[in-house]
């Protein structure tokens, strides 16, 4: 399978691989803008989060798909309870993983993800894009859609990383145009915004406040409403 999804969802994973790879254990420790999670608690996130379609095409395929990618996000998926849990997860996740013998925490987290992404992308390519999966939270999604959900994990996080260790911003182009379609439900950027696609997806994902005059646009050609700005 090589739909769009499954592209950007391996280019944007490798591209934030080669950014761990890069991390020192000290960067492990900066606060992010998803607080209370420092560096290390993130990525841990991102890697699980990475990493949940091997044990869902392991199990049996619900019958038919009643859930996209802009479903996916709905509230429901954000109450304090559902967040108070993926909070705590991804913290005791990172906390649980001792690094091997003669390396380093930074490194370990690195490998980790990277081997997470890659064990998923191998699953991915064996089977076809309208695959049926059952999500963690029971939502019956094409394997296309459940991989649109994931690029906009890597990709968004990976914004949230980039202000964390104080870097440019390195999303990909593949991934920013699926969550640039996502968040918009396809449609075209309003006259007077002029926003390129990583404006687009900062400003859409709450990762940069809206001017005043973006905020009357985007009133008046409103987009699907998706909950971005929690943990995903």
């Amino acid at each position: 399978m090589v739909p769009v999804a499954a592209t950007a969802f391996r280019t944007e994973c490798a591209r934030l691989g080669v950014v761990l790879s890069t991390l020192t254990d000290a960067d492990l420790d900066r606060p992010t803008p998803c607080p209370p999670w420092a560096v290390r608690d993130l990525v841990a996130h991102v890697r699980t989060g990475a990493g949940r379609l091997v044990d869902m095409l392991a199990a049996p395929a619900p019958p038919r798909a009643e859930v996209d990618a802009a479903g996916y996000f709905g509230p429901a998926k954000f109450t304090p309870q559902v967040d108070a849990d993926r909070i705590a997860s991804a913290r005791r996740a990172a906390r649980g993983r001792a690094a091997p013998t003669g390396s380093t925490e930074a490194v370990a987290a690195a490998a980790a993800f990277t081997a997470a992404w890659r064990t998923t992308d191998a699953a991915v390519r064996a089977q076809s894009a309208d695959r049926v999966v059952r999500t963690r939270h029971g939502d019956p999604m094409t394997v296309h859609e459940f991989l649109v959900t994931r690029v906009v994990e890597v990709g968004v996080h990976g914004l949230d990383l980039a202000v964390a260790l104080h870097r440019e911003p390195w999303l990909t182009p593949a991934a920013a145009r699926v969550i640039a379609d996502l968040v918009t439900g396809g449609r075209p950027v309003p006259d007077g915004l002029g926003w390129d696609l990583l404006t687009l997806v900062r400003k859409t994902t709450g990762r940069a406040p809206l001017t005043a005059a973006e905020r009357r646009i985007t009133a008046a050609h409103p987009w699907p409403q998706l909950s971005l700005t929690a943990p995903t």
